[in-house]
């Protein structure tokens, strides 16, 4: 039991990777005060949760019933992952206005797709297959992705001493740098479905 534990902890950790949320979250928040990153993290979190819950529970039905295919689920969220990077790198206005209209960052991206990926949504259908796990099993795979999840949360938490030292000036340098990093692996997300594609069908 602690070694399937253990296994369904590193497959979530990769795939929702909470570290490489970090500088996202920096980059995306570096004109908000304090007590908006707060409450950004808090709302990314929790967004999530919900998405990634919302797969456990109906992921399996939903996909199987709109005939889904792996390839096609993996290229859009690859061409989702590439939108969000250009906005990185060429910038998408001022962000504290956004807060005032009502808009944050949570929801798109930190929630999704940075956090609640195509990867790891598809991940947690596979986790919680309903023709290999029963219900008992599918809630421990939740509370192993709530804990990934809270790891995640307490870095955004964290990221503030990040802000202050390299102050909104090296936010907007580590945002085009992340935006670029982003773009080259949602491009290879695509090509990788692509061939896969190509390697089906002969």
């Amino acid at each position: 039991m602690t070694s399937i534990l253990l296994e369904q902890f590193v497959i979530l950790w990769v795939v929702i990777d909470p570290i490489g949320t970090i500088p996202v979250f920096v980059s995306v928040t570096g004109g908000y005060s304090v007590a908006q990153r707060r409450r950004i993290a808090f709302e990314a979190a929790g967004t999530a949760f919900g998405v990634l819950f919302f797969f456990l529970v109906f992921g399996q039905f939903l996909i199987d019933a709109l005939g889904i295919t792996l390839e096609a689920f993996q290229i859009a969220g690859g061409l989702v992952l590439f939108l969000f990077a250009l906005t990185m790198i060429f910038g998408s206005g001022d962000d504290s206005d956004q807060m005032a209209d009502g808009q944050t960052p949570a929801i798109f991206p930190l929630g999704v797709p940075s956090l609640a990926s195509p990867g790891a949504m598809l991940a947690i259908v596979l986790l919680t297959d309903n023709n290999r796990f029963s219900i008992p099993e599918q809630a421990v795979t939740a509370a192993v992705m709530l804990s990934v999840v809270a790891f995640a949360l307490l870095g955004m938490l964290m990221a503030g001493p990040i802000l202050k030292i390299i102050r909104p000036a090296g936010a907007a340098i580590v945002s085009q740098v992340m935006g670029m990093v982003l773009a080259a692996v949602a491009i290879d997300n695509i090509i990788e479905a692509i061939f896969d594609l190509i390697a089906t069908a002969t």
